[in-house]
This record gives structure tokens, sequence and C-alpha cells, in this order.
């Protein structure tokens, strides 16, 4: 297999051991893992793989797509999109519908679809069905394994966190449900209150950091990328598109491939970093499509084909950037090679 000139080195250990902490915070809580958008971006077999060697039990993924393309795994996987019409005729049968309408309950019991999750709508007013709904018996008959609901705003100090908590406790006992799941990442760091029997985290296992109950959080994913050139910039000249930058000395550069195509957005142009060791090496000019510079002049060592790793712990990047931690993991791109340590 040729090698790419972009990978994305991924660090099991940290990734373990990222889980390991939600699940000792989760209390008596089983904890699983939300493994959608190809494993937040580092790709969704390599993170099940790894969680599930570590003890995790339980996985969810957005779509069918998704799911069938870890079903040979034998990991219980939950289908966080439920299921339409089109999804019935190709049903793994360790993968189970997160049902989230009156018509996808309607539709599982009629192809008497076997066991399945459920999810409530307690106040974020996307997917799920009406808390009264499920008091007056919308899912009786139905094999329920986990009744669940989605926190808004978790991530913030808010009276809605506690209003949709005793929303969804008030259904305990109303439903076939043999669990009961709310909490995610940030909502794990909210405290027992909040965990029922199953917490699905999501950002915070991939080096996500909410609440200070995550400082422990290790970053996952470093994006590297390879020098294609180095070339020397004289004083008064000026970097790629647009002009944004002007060289303030004479100074060395490298052209890395790596772009807004990989995920590597323009806005960092003049703002983001690469290191090589303990030397930083600033962006300097537009990134473009394909393609960034960086100043080498802290490692003179550093040649075409070398390698450097751009700097992309999430809390710090998504300061940087404007960008949510959340999208500076699943914006990477197809380009690079996912590479576990």
């Amino acid at each position: 297999m040729t090698q790419a000139p972009l990978r994305l080195r991924l660090d099991t250990a940290a990734l373990v051991a990222n889980w390991t902490l939600l699940s000792r915070l989760s209390g008596r809580a089983a904890c699983g893992a939300a493994v959608k958008a190809n494993g937040y971006g580092l790709g969704a077999r390599g993170v099940v793989e790894r969680l599930a060697a570590a003890g995790c039990r339980d996985f969810f993924v957005a779509t069918w797509a998704e799911a069938r393309a870890l079903a040979d795994l034998g990991v219980p996987i939950s289908v966080l999109h439920g299921a339409r019409a089109e999804d019935m005729a190709d049903r793994p049968g360790n993968v189970r519908p997160v049902l989230a309408s009156p018509e996808q309950v309607a539709r599982w019991q009629a192809a008497s679809g076997g066991a399945c999750d459920v999810m409530v709508d307690t106040g974020m007013n996307r997917l799920g069905v009406a808390p009264q709904a499920v008091a007056d018996g919308l899912l009786d008959g139905l094999m329920v394994e986990t009744l669940m609901s989605h926190l808004v705003a978790a991530d913030e100090d808010v009276a809605l966190n506690a209003r949709q908590r005793d929303s969804f406790a008030a259904l305990a006992g109303r439903s076939p449900a043999r669990r009961m799941s709310l909490a995610n990442s940030a909502g794990i760091a909210l405290g027992p209150d909040y965990h029922f029997d199953l917490t699905r985290p999501g950002i915070a296992l991939y080096g996500g950091r909410q609440r200070d109950a995550h400082d422990a959080i290790r970053q996952v994913a470093t994006p590297e990328a390879q020098i294609l050139q180095r070339r020397l910039v004289h004083m008064g000249e000026t970097i790629g598109y647009n002009a944004t930058y002007t060289a303030p000395h004479d100074m060395e550069v490298a052209i890395l491939n790596l772009g807004y195509a990989d995920g590597y957005l323009r806005c960092f142009s003049n703002k983001g970093c690469a290191r090589v060791g303990d030397a930083v090496l600033p962006v300097v000019g537009r990134v473009s499509m394909d393609l960034t510079a960086i100043c080498v002049d802290a490692a003179p060592d550093l040649q075409e084909g070398d390698w450097v790793a751009m700097d992309y712990a999430l809390p710090e990047t998504a300061a940087l950037s404007g960008l949510s931690q959340y999208e500076l993991l699943t914006g990477l791109g197809a380009r690079f090679d996912r590479v576990w340590s």
C-alpha cells in the first residue's frame, strides 16, 4: 500500500485511558461509546476493537450503514437515527434501532423486529417520542433494551439540565425498558443523578474536554503532514494566496501536504503551528486547499520528506480556530492514513 503524505497518529493508550476514566466517573452505570461519524473521524473499526478489548459493551452509531460496517465485530450496536422503511431489509442480529417516532415504533412492531432502544425527547426538540406518549403506553409490547434521552446543554450550568433529568427520571418503571440512559460526555460530569443505568460518552473519548472532571482526558489524535518542499523566502516577499503574510526577514519555509480539503481549515492561516520535538513552527500565509506553509527557522535540519505534527489538542485548538471540538475531529478528511500506536 502506498503511504499517504498525511497521517493521523492515534494513541491507543490514551483512548483506553479516556474510556476507563469516563467509566469510573459513571459510577455504577455501564459506560458505552458513541462511534458515529466513523468514530468521530478516527476510524470506527479501530475504536470499537480497542474499546471492546478494554471492556466496553455498548456502541452507538448514527446510521444503519455505519452499523453494518461494524456488525461483523459482534458487539452490541445501537443506531441512533432509528429505523426507516428502507432499513428494514438488512438488520444484523447484534444491531438495534433507537426508535424515535410513533411511526418507527409502529413499523418495528409490525415487523416483529425484536429488541430495540427508544429515544425520548425531554427538551432537545430533535429526535424522540414525547414523555407523555411513553407514559400512556406507546411502547407497550416492545422489547426495549434501553430508554434514552439526550441533554441539550450538559456543558453549561443551566436549569435545563435538571429539568431534563427530572422529566426523564419520571419515566422509570413506566415503560418495558430494561435500562435508562441520559448522560453524554459532559453529562457524566454532572454527577450520579444523571448516570441512570448507562452513559454514552462521545467527544471525551477522543480527547475533548468540556468540564473540570475531564481535566485528565488525554489527546488521542494528532495530524501529521509530510514536507513537500523547503525554500528560502526573502524579507519583504509574501507567502500564499492573497499575500496575507509578508516575511519580516529572510526565513526558511516548509510546504506541507495539508490543506482545508483535509479539514485543516483556512481559520488556521497565520494562527496554527506545527512541532518537531521542542521546536514550534508557526503557519505562515493562507492555508489553501491542499497546501500549508510553516516557518522552520527553529528546525534547521528539517528536509523534504520529513514529517511534522500539527498542534491539535481539542480545547486549545477550538479556542484558536473558533470551531467546536466536534468539528475539529469529524472534519478531518479521508486522505489521512489512520495509524494506531
